[in-house]
C-alpha cells in the first residue's frame, strides 16, 4: 500500500492462479486507488477496500477498515570481533 496522494491510497493486489497450460501457480497483481478520507493509513498497512462510484478518473474504490498493521523492520546491530 502507498499513501503518497492527498486523501488517496494505492493498494496492491495479489492473487494466485494455476497456469493453463504449465499448471504451475503464477503470481498476478493489480493497483487499485482508493478514497482516504482522514488520511490515516500508511504504507506497509493492510486495509480492506469496497467498490463506489466514481470520485475521480481513477478512484473507483473507497477504504473501508484497516486490517492489520505491519512493524517497521529494526536495523541489524553490528557486532564488533
Amino acid at each position: 500500500m502507498s499513501d503518497k496522494g492527498d486523501k488517496t491510497i494505492t493498494v496492491l493486489v495479489e492473487r494466485r492462479v494455476m497456469h493453463p497450460i504449465y499448471k504451475k501457480y503464477i503470481r498476478k497483481s493489480k493497483k487499485y486507488a482508493a478514497h482516504d478520507e482522514t488520511n490515516s493509513r500508511k504504507t506497509g498497512d493492510i486495509v480492506s477496500i469496497i467498490e463506489c462510484a466514481p470520485i475521480s478518473k481513477r478512484k473507483r474504490w473507497t477504504l473501508v477498515e484497516k486490517a492489520a498493521e505491519t512493524k517497521a523492520a529494526k536495523p541489524a546491530k553490528k557486532t564488533a570481533k
